[in-house]
């Protein structure tokens, strides 16, 4: 990163539900956690239960920092009336509103987003991403909607995405940061054209 001060904000998205996600699912969340961490970033997730929980787990456990967006406006609303977690989390920004649009905020506050099994809310996340053509991963054979990721791109016609997809926890951790470091990158570079234009119009 060009900026030693700050830390890539990678979201793990995934199902809350995890019955009809593969077997090794919660443990390959936990995994994806303890990674993001391990290889120098911050985790994002929609402070709910199943896939995201497991990853505020691997996370936490690995020492690092672990931030949930809530759908709920309170504390007591997030706990009582919608039912999820706040352990393993050091922040919890309490949104309040809902689930659509606190995937919204979520998937615009991380720099990248990691899919794991998942369903309806993490394919909305995944659209989010896709068209804030923002680094995608995708783990392979996890289940839920991560098994049609590649035929809905492909059919939806609007480019390839910066997405990178692996069954490997560490390895996908750590496409998804090159990913990011490429994109920033390009961005330097952009930046700087853009001003040598400016100084020569000037």
């Amino acid at each position: 990163m060009s900026n030693k001060y700050q830390k890539y904000k990678i979201c793990v998205s995934g199902a809350a539900e995890t019955d009809w996600c593969s077997p090794k699912a919660t443990e390959f969340a936990k995994e994806v956690g303890r990674e993001i961490i391990l290889q120098g970033g911050v985790l994002v997730t929609g402070a709910t239960n199943g896939i995201p929980y497991w990853a505020a787990i691997g996370a936490k456990e690995a020492g690092g920092l672990s931030i949930g967006l809530s759908p709920a406006a309170s504390e007591e609303a997030h706990v009582k009336t919608y039912r999820l977690p706040t352990d393993y989390f050091d922040i919890i920004v309490y949104t309040g509103f809902d689930y659509s649009g606190r995937n919204l905020l979520l998937t615009r506050a991380a720099d990248a987003v990691i899919l794991i099994c998942g369903r309806m809310g993490t394919l909305n996340e995944f659209t989010i991403a896709f068209e804030d053509k923002k680094p995608i991963g995708v783990l392979v054979g996890s289940g839920g909607v991560t098994e049609i990721i590649k035929s809905l791109v492909a059919r939806a016609h609007r480019g390839t995405g910066a997405i990178c997809y692996d069954s490997n926890p560490k390895r996908l951790v750590a496409k998804v940061i090159k990913l990011l470091e490429e994109s920033q990158t390009k961005n330097i570079r952009s930046n700087t054209s853009s001003q040598k234009n400016r100084r020569r119009i000037k």
